[in-house]
C-alpha cells in the first residue's frame, strides 16, 4: 500500500509536530523543503490573487484538490454551498477535525457527484492535469461537471524562468510538465506529474477544447488567475 506521505505531514502538522520536514523531489533540481504552513493559511495570508478567486466563486462550488480547506472553509463562513474535493485520506481527515462541513475523498477524475457552477482549483491545482494531452481529459470532465453558465477558476505559472540560464535541462516535452515526489519521515510517495500552463498555451489548448479563457490577474511574478467557461454546443 502506497503511503499517504502528503496527508501524513498535515495531519502531523495539525497536531503540532512542526519539527520534521515534508520534502519534494523535483525533476528539475534538487530536493526542495515544501513548507506544510502555507496549506493552514489564514484569509489575511492569502494572496490577492486568491482573494479574487475566492470573490468570484458563485454557486455550488466544488473546492478541487482542497488540501486541508483553508478556501474552503473561508466560502463556507461566507454561506456558500462548497464541497472540499481531496485525494489524501490525511488531508480529508484534517479538514474534517478543521470544521469543513461537506468533505468528498476521491480522485478528481472519479468524481460524478451532480452539477456545480464553480469549479475551483487554487495553489495551481490545475497541475494535477500532469501532462498538455492531460489538460485536455481534465477540461473535458470539467465540463461534465459544469452546470450551464458554470466556470472554472485557476491560477497557474509561466515557469519558462526555470530554463533562462541553461542550468536546468528543459524537459523532451513541453517545459511546464513537471515530475514530483513527496518524502516524509523516510516514507517516499508515488512520483506523479505536475502541469503548469503558460497563457499561450492554456488559450491554444481551451479554443481546441471548446472553452472561452479570461485572464482576471496577473501577480508581476509569471503567476495569473483565469476564468474559463465552455461555449455552448
Amino acid at each position: 500500500m502506497v503511503p499517504d506521505v502528503l496527508g501524513n505531514a498535515l495531519h502531523d502538522y495539525f497536531l503540532g509536530n512542526t519539527r520534521e520536514k515534508l520534502m519534494l523531489h523535483t525533476s528539475y533540481g534538487d530536493l526542495e523543503e515544501m513548507p506544510v504552513e502555507v496549506f493552514f493559511r489564514e484569509p489575511d495570508e492569502f494572496p490577492e490573487l486568491e482573494h479574487i478567486a475566492l470573490a468570484l466563486c458563485d454557486g455550488r462550488i466544488l473546492d478541487v484538490g482542497a488540501g486541508v480547506g483553508s478556501h474552503a472553509l473561508y466560502l463556507q463562513e461566507q454561506g456558500v454551498d462548497v464541497t472540499a474535493l481531496e485525494f489524501s485520506p490525511g488531508a480529508c481527515a484534517v479538514m474534517h477535525k478543521r470544521g469543513v462541513q461537506k468533505v468528498l475523498q476521491q480522485d478528481f477524475f472519479n468524481c460524478d457527484t451532480g452539477q456545480y457552477d464553480t469549479l475551483l482549483f487554487l495553489m495551481n491545482g490545475i497541475g494535477l492535469a500532469g501532462t498538455i494531452a492531460g489538460l485536455s481529459t481534465l477540461l473535458r470532465h470539467c465540463r461534465s461537471l459544469l452546470r450551464q453558465g458554470g466556470q472554472l477558476l485557476f491560477d497557474s505559472s509561466d515557469i519558462s524562468y526555470l530554463y533562462a540560464d541553461g542550468s536546468v535541462e528543459k524537459p523532451h516535452g513541453y517545459q511546464g510538465e513537471i515530475r514530483y515526489q513527496y518524502e516524509y519521515k523516510g516514507e517516499t510517495g508515488e512520483p506523479f506529474n505536475w502541469l503548469f500552463i503558460d497563457q499561450e498555451m492554456l488559450t491554444r489548448i481551451a479554443r481546441t477544447e471548446g472553452w472561452v479563457v479570461q485572464v482576471v490577474f496577473e501577480d508581476g511574478n509569471d503567476q495569473y488567475l483565469a476564468r474559463m467557461e465552455p461555449m455552448a454546443r
